[in-house]
């Protein structure tokens, strides 16, 4: 953002120099990256007044010049101008000068004759035919030629930079994303009013009107896009003069750096400068049926924009259209068929307030940004629209460029709230490490535009970026003057960290599966949809049901995964690919299912996977044996478990703790292993950590050495084949009075000696009382109850 000293001295006089304006407001939070002062290149190069002139003698298109410099003697200078006459005022570079480009005038002889310096176009100072209208292209730079400057009386003698209005100081602003009421003079005109303490005057447009006509009878507007435009404000104005600006506003202009075009196109501009909202003029004999629509464009629709380019469009950008066709890309560039030209007549200033998304979109896919379309992807203030067409219209007055009609067209899709915050000084005292009282705070935030009621503080519209009390600690740390914050130590009171319940069970997991020789494994979240075919999943699975990613990186990574099945098999493939002749894994990963709402459960499971010469379902078990011990689980049992998909339909059981399943474990499906080319048994075992968190047992107690001796017991009892070892085993205790300890399996045998169907299980018991030693009748009277029991529950036989 450039910004013009002199312009901005019109709202708030800052006689700082410009190192200190720029550190002064660079501190304030409105970052300066350059300053520069217009015609600086240019020295010793003054106003003077041809009062003779005759041909020179030994050339056919040069002239001797006697001019006056305001020093009493006139300067001889030789020209090959031929607009030059007696009593022109002219720029004149004296000897010793220097002029833009590090071009070094001095004094010489031409044809024999001496020529004390030179006289100087426009162009040799730096400047364009856009900035001097009314002067010749090519020749010397009259000056008394714009009636501004013949207006002011320049004298011999004067300065060029002073008298031509090219001494201006302009300091260019980086301005974050998240202020773009810094875009504009009066909003860098608030930050430095509020920087040195001064008032703020601003000017309220004031429009006479009257011009002939009824603007509801010529005009009207339609907004079937109401999302992509929250307001649209609009006035017309009749028998325009396009012309030149005035000197003021092409300086202004300039040094913002904007060229000036014609008066009309001018004040659009010059608005957008100063307020900060871009405009637009509508040739208004263009706008076919005297109404505009405000709509997505067609899918294929094209238009022509000022710049001379074809523009394809699709329905996802919106337009400026009449009743026939598209006549500007909203907030964009205008159209070719609708430009102001020489012999406009009529003009509708349009000032609207457009979705900053989609501009952004818009402008991205046609590779066309601007000026508008930098201002409007940042969001700006949905208030401003009617200041702004109104000072376009006064200033219309102002430049007697056309007659204004009464009445606005001003259609108000959106009503802002305002937004209301608490101060709580204290928190921000705390905040800053400052004590800065409550009246300064409000103070500031009142010089800024805010609202102050006690401590309620109402936001202005156009700060859409402060949305918290941290946010106005910023303001107020910005304006009470950062150097001012003294340095402290840290204070506070310092917590002691820990682990949560839950990140303890964690490290516990970890730690016991490494310590079984497992390595941990972290893998990707996102799978592909295949996976789910690799493991065998029906199709009617709710396994199936995953979360689909908006932006996958491919659709190998499309989905988030139900199990962490597939992604263990995955890497244990890899181990396996790279013939490592074993491995053992484990990963704690999470799932993700989707809720009603649309988000998702993640629940956390611990996966083993293994495989190797040595690795049988017994071995994972025993795993599993390890880790439901290390959080001290009870009642721990197994079920077989044959109708799986993944898994092998005799190597299967799932895990329960006091009844409740925490797990499955067992070898992977033949089918599924060769499904990832593994031709080896596969193992695998997942347990849910939520399960595992509510399973955890109390810690342990203390207890005592037994002070009698134990009894022992085997036995062997014949059950059908089908019969599990772990039923019997807790068929076992429940059988027992409490004087059994422990009770271990030591055998099965099966052979051609028993029965059909039938298999051996012995166990062997330990029974133990804690008061008094057992006697052989006892262990015999307990033994007789398991038995009865056995046969009871499973028609088991003592061999």
């Amino acid at each position: 953002m450039l910004l013009s000293r002199k312009w901005l001295n019109e709202f708030v006089p800052v006689e700082a120099k410009d190192r200190a304006f720029a550190e002064d407001m660079t501190l304030s939070g409105s970052k300066v990256e350059v300053t520069e002062v217009e015609g600086e290149e240019i020295s010793n190069v003054v106003v003077g007044r041809v009062v003779e002139i005759k041909r020179h003698e030994n050339s056919d298109h040069m002239w001797i010049c006697q001019v006056d410099v305001g020093e009493g003697t006139p300067l001889q200078i030789v020209t090959g101008a031929q607009n030059v006459s007696q009593g022109d005022l002219v720029p004149v570079a004296k000897d010793n000068s220097t002029l833009p480009g590090g071009i070094h005038i001095k004094k010489g002889t031409l044809r024999g004759v001496e020529s004390n310096g030179m006289l100087c176009s426009y162009k040799e100072l730096g400047m364009t035919d856009n900035d001097w209208p009314y002067s010749v292209v090519d020749g010397i730079f009259l000056l008394e030629s714009d009636p501004d400057l013949k207006a002011k009386g320049l004298k011999p003698g004067d300065d060029i930079r002073t008298a031509i209005g090219l001494d201006d100081h302009v300091v260019e602003f980086e301005i974050t994303p998240n202020r773009p009421d810094c875009l504009s003079v009066i909003g860098l005109a608030r930050e430095a009013a509020v920087t040195y303490g001064k008032a703020l005057t601003l000017h309220d447009p004031v429009v006479n009107g009257g011009g002939p006509g009824n603007l509801s009878d010529l005009l009207d507007v339609e907004i079937p896009a109401t999302d992509l435009c929250p307001r649209y404000t609009a006035r017309m104005v009749r028998n325009v003069k396009i012309g030149p600006s005035p000197k003021w506003m092409r300086d202004r202009l300039r040094a913002s750096g904007v060229r000036p075009i014609n008066n009309i196109v001018d004040i659009t501009n010059y608005v957008m400068l100063e307020y900060g909202q871009p405009m637009h003029a509508f040739d208004y004999r263009y706008v076919k049926g005297g109404k505009i629509i405000v709509r997505r464009a067609e899918e294929g629709e094209t238009l022509t924009t000022l710049d001379g380019n074809v523009r394809n469009l699709n329905s996802s950008m919106l337009v400026i259209a009449d009743e026939h066709r598209a006549v500007g890309l909203a907030g964009i560039m205008g159209g070719e068929n609708s430009e102001i030209v020489e012999d406009t007549v009529d003009v509708v200033f349009e000032s609207a307030n457009f979705n900053g998304t989609s501009i952004r979109r818009t402008a991205l896919a046609l590779g066309m940004r601007t000026e508008a379309s930098a201002k409007f992807e940042k969001g700006l203030d949905i208030l401003n629209t009617l200041p702004a067409v109104n000072r376009a219209c006064e200033l219309v007055e102002r430049l007697g460029a056309g007659e204004v009609l009464d009445g606005v067209i001003d259609l108000l899709n959106y009503v802002p709230q305002p937004k209301q915050l608490l101060l709580r000084p204290e928190k921000i005292n705390a905040l800053l490490g400052t004590e800065i009282d409550t009246p300064e705070m409000i103070r500031i935030l009142t010089a800024l535009g805010f609202g102050a009621e006690g401590e309620t503080i109402t936001v202005p519209s156009w700060r859409g970026d402060v949305e918290h009390y941290s946010d106005l600690a910023e303001e107020v740390a910005r304006f009470y003057g950062y150097n001012q914050i003294p340095t402290t130590s840290m204070r506070g009171v310092t917590t002691q960290g820990g682990y949560s319940p839950e990140q303890l069970l964690e490290r516990t997991l970890g730690g016991v599966c490494r310590g079984m020789g497992y390595d941990e494994i972290i893998t990707y979240s996102f799978i592909s949809p295949t996976y789910y075919d690799k493991i065998r999943l029906p199709e009617n699975d709710p396994l199936r049901k995953s979360m689909k990613i908006m932006n996958p990186l491919g659709e190998d990574t499309s989905i988030m995964r139900t199990t962490v099945l597939p992604s263990m098999l995955e890497i244990l493939t890899r181990n396996y690919n790279y013939r490592n002749k074993s491995a053992h894994l484990y990963e704690l990963g999470r799932t993700y299912f989707e809720r009603e709402d649309g988000m998702a459960d993640e629940p956390k499971m611990l996966s083993l996977g293994v495989y190797g010469p040595e690795e049988t379902f017994f071995t994972l078990k025993g795993a599993v044996e390890t880790i439901l011990a290390s959080i001290r689980a009870e009642e721990v049992t197994y079920e077989a478990e044959r109708s799986h998909p993944s898994y092998h339909p005799g190597r299967c059981a799932k895990v329960y703790v006091k009844g409740q399943e925490v797990g499955i474990l067992g070898q992977i499906h033949p089918l599924v292993a060769a499904n990832y080319g593994v031709d080896t048994e596969l193992y695998y075992g997942e347990l849910k950590f939520d399960a595992l968190f509510a399973s955890r047992g109390s810690d342990p107690e203390y207890t005592p050495l037994p002070k009698f001796p134990a009894v022992t017991r085997d036995i062997a009892v014949l059950v059908d084949v089908g019969a599990t070892v772990g039923a019997l085993e807790a068929c076992i205790r429940t059988a027992a009075k409490g004087l059994l300890k422990d009770v271990t399996l030591f055998d099965i045998y099966q052979g051609s000696n028993l029965p059909a169907g039938k298999k051996s299980v012995a166990f062997n018991l330990i029974l133990r009382a804690d008061d008094r030693s057992l006697t052989a009748q006892e262990a015999d009277d307990e033994v007789k109850l398991v038995l009865e029991s056995l046969e009871k529950a499973f028609g088991a036989t003592l061999r």
